[in-house]
């Protein structure tokens, strides 16, 4: 196989990760649109577990420590979330534990069969503007999850609060400049595309997460 044939096969994984982040959205944004306020559906952490994974082994194949670092701490706070919905326990013993331990291994395989991790993770890059830039949107699109986890862990169930959008609609402008001047590959048309969608959608929960509490104080 070529490296131009390698390269679609990468970029292919991650629209796949990323058309399961943008199904989550697109699922999300109906329900709330439905019932008139920001929904956090079991969908919609279901989706995420899967996308992540995904997006993880993308980030391994473009040797990306910014992807990798995210999409390993945003993986657990998806099954967290699943745990706060009461859905986890319905899942079959075997599989929760395969999922639990899934990034770890396949990061530690990555690893194994590496020539050098410097190499791999291009350490001599990761003090560009850019990557910096990069590192501050990705972490806090990932922060955001933090937030969410506490947010909710505080109200006692699985929430998508308005910080949460608010720190996603920044945090994506970051990581669209980080995606279009990649200082290693130059343009990256996953992330690209995929931060340009989500900008919309968390927009748009915004719009319907002030309507929906200024019924309330009407109503009230």
């Amino acid at each position: 196989m070529t490296g131009i044939e390698t390269s679609y096969w990468i970029y292919a994984l991650g629209f796949l990760g990323q058309g399961f982040f943008g199904a989550r959205l697109l699922v999300q944004l109906y329900l709330s649109e439905r019932a008139g306020k920001v929904v956090s559906p079991t969908i919609f952490w279901l989706f995420s577990v899967g996308a992540s994974f995904l997006f993880l082994l993308y980030g391994l194949f473009r040797s990306d420590l910014v992807i990798i670092g995210g999409q390993t701490i945003s993986f657990y706070i998806y099954i967290r979330n699943l745990q706060l919905k009461r859905y986890w326990v319905t899942i079959h013993f075997a599989l929760r534990f395969i999922l639990l331990i899934l990034p770890i291994i396949t990061i530690m395989g990555w690893l194994s069969t590496s020539a050098t991790i410097s190499t791999q993770l291009h350490f001599n890059n990761l003090l560009h503007p850019i990557m910096f830039l990069g590192a501050i949107g990705q972490l806090a699109l990932n922060l955001r999850f933090v937030f969410q986890w506490w947010y909710s862990e505080k109200h006692k169930t699985s929430l998508l609060p308005l910080g949460f959008w608010r720190i996603s609609t920044w945090a994506s402008v970051l990581v669209l400049v980080y995606a279009g001047f990649h200082p290693i590959y130059g343009t990256d048309p996953v992330l690209l595309v995929a931060q340009g969608f989500g900008i919309i959608v968390y927009i748009r929960n915004m719009v319907i997460y002030k309507k929906s509490i200024g019924a309330e104080k009407a109503t009230g």
